[in-house]
């Protein structure tokens, strides 16, 4: 989709990927939701209160095997802290996700809904899952809650919403996540980088 006015203000929105779904006006601070060919307001972006980054939107980030252009950023907290999460596309359009928690990197794409991991009872630490032939353990249950957002996602966020997050390893160092909240969830596979193991490409 191109260019368009914000329903909010007016000024001129326009989306860094063909394929969003969501973005933020640069002007206001409002998350608008891309449906077809209209717009819809879908409420505010929350304060990002500036901290220094690893990364940022439009920047491009090599971990591995692994390349992701950033286009949007969210942030959690879980009382505690908080952690960042830039949303993506690797070069051959493959959506991604690259976490920050207390330093620690995390790449991840998404789990097809028909392979979600099924569990007996609630997620707890030690419980076992099994998610694309592959076994893990669950290594953390807690919950957070979406505080701010900026930029472009493939998907809605909601400043404001409060998820459970799950995060459970299998013996080879994958990571599956997973985030669940009222009437949906979302699971997520990908490994663990040191910072000194990944390589910026810094926007133009």
């Amino acid at each position: 989709m191109s260019t368009f006015s914000c329903p909010n203000c007016g000024d001129d929105v326009t989306p860094t990927i063909a394929r969003a779904r969501m973005v933020t006006c640069a002007s206001c601070d409002s998350t608008i939701l891309i449906e077809s060919d209209a717009v819809r307001l879908a409420g505010e972006q929350g304060v990002m209160h500036e901290v220094p980054l690893l990364f940022d939107i439009g920047d491009t980030v090599i971990c591995g095997e692994t390349t992701v252009t950033l286009h949007g950023h969210a942030r959690f907290s879980y009382g505690r802290g908080f952690w960042e999460e830039f949303w993506g596309e690797t070069p051959s359009g493959d959506p991604m996700w690259v976490s920050v928690d207390e330093g620690d990197i995390v790449v991840q794409k998404p789990v097809p809904a028909r392979n979600y991991p099924r569990t007996e009872g609630d997620f707890r630490p030690g419980r076992a899952l099994h998610c694309q032939d592959k076994s893990f353990n669950v290594v953390e249950v807690d919950s957070a809650e979406c505080v701010a957002v900026r930029g472009s996602f493939d998907e809605e966020l909601k400043v404001g919403e409060t998820y459970e997050f799950v995060n459970a390893q299998a013996s080879n160092g994958l990571l599956l996540s997973g985030e669940i909240w009222e009437g949906g969830q979302s699971w997520f596979l990908g490994y663990w980088f040191d910072p000194f193991e990944i390589t910026v490409r810094r926007q133009s």
